[in-house]
């Protein structure tokens, strides 16, 4: 069997990504299956540029076909921020809390009690056939209190436009099918479906 192989260690990606991608003729594994690889670097300034830098190197490191996301929130009234750095918002040692809390206290502190937001995602693949990338966003609202006990990130403070309910509080199935990661990943499968090539080492 053909093996995949996705560039993160966050297991609710994994979890996402694997039941995305499970119409596919491939094993999907994620990076906890190489766990004496190095972290994968993610330097650049955009989201493709970090997809595609982290599927590059964990194609360069394993040989496998290689799928890497990168992912942000963008909040209107911060001027765009979390943005790209969403992984890092707050600095080093925060937690998907305490990165809710802070982004909560800078709206706050602006005197915004909710604004409006987007997620957006890019999946970048890139195997011996060349490199690929697809993307989706989702439009929302960013409001405290946080909500929900499912998804990670920011999705405790995200709600949906058209009802008062956060990405945390989906069911996983319709989170995939209204998310900014399902829908590029949705994308990345029918582009993987249409070119097999792709999938082989």
């Amino acid at each position: 069997m053909r093996r995949l192989l996705l560039a993160t260690r966050n297991p609710g990606k994994v979890a996402e990504l694997q039941a995305l991608l499970r119409e596919l003729d491939v094993t999907v594994v994620g990076l906890d299956s190489f766990p004496d690889l190095p972290e994968l670097p993610e330097e650049g300034d955009t989201l493709t540029a970090n997809a595609l830098q982290k599927a590059r190197t964990a194609r360069q490191l394993t040989g496998l076909p290689a799928l890497a996301d990168d992912s942000g929130l963008w909040v209107d009234a911060l001027d765009g921020a979390p943005g790209v750095c969403s992984a890092q918002y707050g600095g080093p040692g925060l937690d998907d809390a305490g990165r809710c809390d802070y982004l909560l206290a800078r709206l706050q502190a602006l005197g915004c009690s909710h604004s409006r937001a987007c997620f957006q995602a890019v999946v970048a693949c890139v195997s011996a056939a060349g490199e690929h990338c697809t993307g989706g966003l989702w439009p929302g609202i960013v409001r405290g209190p946080a909500a929900g006990s499912r998804g990670f990130g920011y999705d405790p403070l995200f709600r949906l436009l058209d009802r008062d309910a956060t990405a945390a509080m989906l069911e996983p199935a319709e989170k995939s099918r209204l998310s900014h990661r399902g829908q590029a990943v949705r994308a990345m499968t029918a582009w993987l479906r249409a070119h097999p090539e792709w999938l082989l080492a």
